[in-house]
């Protein structure tokens, strides 16, 4: 897979969004997507494990990986000045680490290739929704801790998200436009 090229669109800035399970991200990237009229990559997991027929394993988190990057290329011509990201491959590795006690090179290798002009970090403090794809409503604030330190280990501006819907969607909006103006 060649190497995500940043500087091919340089008027295009990325932003992602991650957190624990069940913190709002998709409710929130779909709000930007809307709001700033612009392309949202969703999160490929979801689709690729609805179609699975089997439990998951770890070769899979790489495939889903793979998906990730490609569906971050392919959207970039879409974006309008900013591109939104429903999850990036952090997650990817945090939940390898929990589930597997490792990552394997392969997604550590993607990360290193990828840029982000700035993390949306979405907080435990909304309601947790049974999911069939959700695995640890017991540990949130023990991912939610994970999820600042990998998160401000990245050098990427990181900005917390959290409160109620509306508090939630204000900040991360002027955050955006934080963003944008600097360019």
């Amino acid at each position: 897979m060649k190497a995500f090229q940043p500087d091919s669109s340089p008027a295009i800035k990325i932003v992602t969004i991650v957190g624990p399970e069940c913190t709002g991200k998709t409710d929130l990237s779909t709000y930007l997507g809307s709001h700033l009229k612009t392309a949202v990559v969703p999160e490929y997991a979801r689709g690729y494990l609805n179609k699975l027929n089997h439990p998951y394993e770890a070769s899979d988190l790489t495939k889903i990986a793979h998906g990730q990057v490609r569906m971050e290329e392919e959207w970039m011509p879409d974006a309008n000045g900013v591109l939104i990201c429903d999850t990036n491959l952090l997650v990817i590795k945090v939940w390898s680490e929990s589930k597997y006690g490792s990552c394997d090179p392969e997604i550590l290798r993607l990360m290193q290739s990828r840029h982000y002009d700035l993390i949306l970090l979405t907080n435990i403090d909304v309601p947790w929704e049974n999911d069939p794809q959700r695995e640890h409503p017991d540990k949130r604030e023990h991912f939610m801790q994970i999820y600042r330190k990998e998160t401000a280990a990245t050098g990427t501006p990181v900005i917390e998200i959290s409160g109620d819907r509306e508090t939630r969607r204000a900040t991360a909006v002027k955050a955006i436009q934080q963003l944008l103006t600097k360019s």
